[in-house]
């Protein structure tokens, strides 16, 4: 291990539909952490769901609650965090996480996070159009610089999302940075 303090958090980013939440949920449990996912804060607070949100308050209101809330849990300690897709775009956001914050991209192709944002019900608001694949490939475009600025990067659709926590968990341990205890392997 270097001299370098551990991490304190992590920070998934990556479209909707890259597992964000799931792994991010799977991470926390074996680490002993807590979990937290910006839209799930965004539903809880405002007391809509995030389509809801968009209909009655715009998009702008709803990325203006995601930028606070996000400022607020990236102050938390032992904790493994899934931004929204679209927070990581904001000037800044990335590169001012500072050294306590091990932030890995999930990536997703366009199609497949089509097939799995429509598996989980009710069409995201950004999809709501009728080409959403086309949608979701310009946003990608847009997106896919601030996402890459994440420490690393991992595909999603490469692997169950348990080995996915697990290659994360391995990736801040080749940072010579390591997170304990071990998540136990997957069965």
């Amino acid at each position: 291990m270097t001299g370098q303090a551990p991490f304190e958090r992590i920070l998934l980013v990556g479209f909707m539909g890259s597992g964000k939440t799931r792994v991010g949920q799977l991470l926390a449990k074996g680490l002993g952490w807590s979990f937290r996912d910006f839209d799930q804060e965004i539903r809880a607070r405002v007391g809509l769901p995030i389509p809801e949100i968009f209909l009655q308050h715009g998009e702008s209101f709803f990325r203006g609650m995601e930028e606070r809330i996000g400022a607020e849990l990236l102050l938390d300690r032992e904790v493994v965090l899934a931004s929204g897709g679209g927070w990581p775009t904001a000037l800044g956001r990335m590169e001012d996480l500072g050294p306590s914050t091990f932030s890995a991209w999930l990536t997703v192709t366009a199609e497949e996070a089509v097939r799995r944002v429509r598996e989980e019900g009710p069409t995201r608001p950004l999809l709501a159009v009728a080409d959403p694949v086309s949608r979701a490939q310009a946003l990608l475009k847009e997106r896919e610089p601030f996402y890459g600025k994440a420490l690393v990067a991992i595909d999603s659709m490469q692997g169950e999302p348990e080995e996915l926590a697990r290659r994360i968990q391995h990736l801040m341990n080749e940072k010579g940075r390591e997170v304990t205890p071990p998540l136990p392997p997957y069965k």
